[in-house]
């Protein structure tokens, strides 16, 4: 079996988002650029929901400060 790295998104904490999350509306809390995809915005619930699909797929995680996302950890 063949052993495949994959590289942990750039994580930035900025002081807030205007965007709303694309799943349901709310106020995003955290947003990410998708390989080869363009941007999606996630309110702390889904951010939580898909940490494993963001991280797979996203180049660069922008976080709300105070938000604690699963993803920022281990």
């Amino acid at each position: 079996m063949t052993q495949m790295l994959i590289s942990r998104p750039a994580l930035h904490v900025v002081p807030e988002l205007h965007e709303h999350c694309d799943r349901c509306g709310a106020a995003a809390k955290l947003y990410v650029t998708v390989k080869n995809s363009g941007d999606l915005a996630f309110c702390g619930h889904h951010a939580n929901r898909y940490t494993e699909l963001i991280l797979a797929t996203g180049t660069r995680v922008a976080v709300s400060d105070g938000f604690t996302w699963r993803g920022a950890t281990g």
